[in-house]
Parts: structure tokens; C-alpha cells; sequence
């Protein structure tokens, strides 16, 4: 099998459905072995089932490809070890790993409980950073042998991360974590030949379908189906592979055909005084800032 992926390993977290599925499938497609992980829980991040993860390796070998399922919890040092081992184990070697894995426990602030609070900050955040350690690890022993690899990192953030989204401040507060432990880690790791880099996707999954449902609807037969998950896929494949060598420490919107590079937090208007200055005198400075300084984009859900 030939592509812009082949003969590299991409392992791909949350890849039992939606998203993460689609990605699993187009990284296949494009030459890639897959490590298929996926806990199989619910909307909610209850139960577990090794079904998912084991469905989609199936089709990805039903096709012609290779893959291999993983059904552990990467929130845990444990898991996530033996998601980077199952790699190495099978294939001898990792080049991709994909953060996908997550779920949604959404309530306004004043009803979010500290357990919701809780689990979706494990899933999203800490479900980044323990695959993220751990594969880190192996990348770094590889390039002080002197085998400097082509590694890649394609992080999973979201709108809700940029602008906030009512409603969803535990989700909101983990993907705008995942943005800035993205930008930290593309930093501290390219010595090691690995790159890092984040997408904000927008696409009708099991996560956005109750949230979106008036606007990602199916289209009709024969129409573009702008949210559906594989428009996403293919940023995704080639930030995985050696062709995107030197992007690093970017965050993408991918929608539909659209894809914004987006431009973070940079100094806007200012004012120095040289001198401390008064509460009044800090307030009068920060209004006529204000005033000649961009709006912040609306918050998802804000009326």
C-alpha cells in the first residue's frame, strides 16, 4: 500500500467512532499501520466495551490495511504505556500519535458538579498528556541514539478551547489546556525531531450531535456533507506525515473544505507609564485600550 503515510505507525486515541474513526481510516488508507485505541464508553464517558476499537481494526484490515486494536485507559500511566508499547510491539516503531480520546459532560457553571468537572479534564487533558509523556519518551531515547525520528503530534482542541462555549466550562477549560500544552510541547521537544501541532475541528459526531443539531444535519443525496467527520481527516493525515515537515506549534480550524490557520493571544494596544499608577489612573488607561482594541470573538452559545 503507497501513500504520504506509508510504511509509518500512527496510533490514534478515541478511534472507535466519529472523529477519531475517520482519522484511523484515512491514516490506513494513506499507507499507515494503526494502533486502533479506543475505551469504548459512552457520550458520557460511562462503561467500557473493547468492541469499538476492535470493529474499526477490522475494517481497516478488510480493506488491505494493517492495524491493531487497544482498548486501554490512556488517562492512566498504565494505559497510556501500553498504548506507545503496542506500537513498538507490533510494529517495531512510532511515528504519529493522534489525541482524539474524549466525551462531554456538559452543565451551566452553577450545576457542574466537581465529578464532571473532574472527568472531562481527565479525558481531554490528561488523556493528551500521558500518551503525549510517554511517546515522548520513546522519541527522545531514539534521537540520543542517533536515530532522530520524523515524529509527529496532531492534538485534539475545539472551538470551545479559543472562544469558550455556554455551558461547557469543563470541556472549554481542557481544550484551551490542550492548546497551551500543544504550544509547550512543540517547544521543548523539536530538538528531538518531533513536531506538534493542534486542531480545532468542527464535524457531526456522537459529542456534537444533541449540541449542533439543527445545523449538522445529513444533507441530501448527492449534496457536500460539510460536517461530516472524514472532511476533517485529511489535515490530520498529512501533519502526520513526513511531508509536513517544519509546521509545528500551529493550531488549525478544519470545517467542511475550510481550514483557518488560527492566530493566538498577541499584544494589542498599550500603555507605559514607567511609573505604578493609581486604580483610577489603571482604569482610565484600560478603557482607552479598550477602545481602540479588536473584539474578542462571541462565545459559543452567548446571547
Amino acid at each position: 500500500m503507497t501513500g504520504i503515510c506509508a510504511g509509518r505507525v500512527a496510533v490514534v486515541t478515541g478511534a472507535g467512532r466519529g472523529l477519531g474513526r475517520a482519522h484511523a481510516l484515512a491514516l490506513a488508507a494513506e499507507g499507515a499501520h494503526v494502533v486502533v485505541n479506543d475505551l469504548g464508553v459512552a457520550a458520557d464517558g460511562a462503561g467500557a466495551s473493547a468492541g469499538p476499537a476492535q470493529r474499526v481494526a477490522d475494517e481497516i484490515r478488510a480493506h488491505g490495511g494493517r492495524a491493531v486494536a487497544h482498548s486501554g485507559d490512556i488517562t492512566t500511566t498504565d494505559g497510556a504505556a501500553s498504548l506507545v508499547a503496542t506500537a513498538l510491539d507490533t510494529y517495531g516503531r512510532l511515528d504519529t500519535l493522534v489525541n482524539n480520546a474524549g466525551f462531554l459532560r456538559d452543565r451551566m457553571l452553577v450545576n457542574l458538579d466537581e465529578d464532571d468537572w473532574d472527568a472531562v479534564i481527565r479525558v481531554h487533558l490528561k488523556g493528551h498528556f500521558l500518551p503525549l509523556r510517554h511517546a515522548a519518551a520513546h522519541w527522545r531515547a531514539e534521537a540520543k541514539s542517533g536515530r532522530t525520528p520524523a515524529a509527529r503530534v496532531i492534538n485534539t482542541a475545539s472551538g470551545a478551547g479559543l472562544l469558550g462555549s455556554v455551558g461547557q466550562g469543563n470541556y472549554s477549560a481542557a481544550k484551551a489546556g490542550i492548546i497551551g500544552l500543544t504550544l509547550v510541547a512543540a517547544a521543548e521537544l523539536a530538538r528531538y525531531g518531533v513536531q506538534i501541532n493542534a486542531i480545532a475541528p468542527a464535524a457531526r459526531t456522537r459529542m456534537t450531535e444533541r449540541t449542533f443539531a439543527a445545523t449538522m444535519a445529513a444533507p441530501a443525496d448527492g449534496e457536500f456533507d460539510a460536517m461530516a467527520p472524514e472532511n476533517v481527516s485529511p489535515l490530520v493525515v498529512w501533519l502526520s506525515s513526513a511531508d509536513s515537515a517544519g509546521v509545528t506549534g500551529r493550531v488549525f480550524e478544519a470545517e467542511g473544505g475550510r481550514i483557518t490557520v488560527m492566530e493566538g493571544w498577541r499584544p494589542g494596544p498599550t500603555e507605559d507609564t514607567g511609573s505604578r499608577r493609581t486604580p483610577a489612573g489603571a482604569g482610565e488607561a484600560a478603557r482607552r485600550l479598550l477602545a481602540t482594541a479588536e473584539e474578542p470573538g462571541p462565545v459559543y452559545g452567548a446571547r
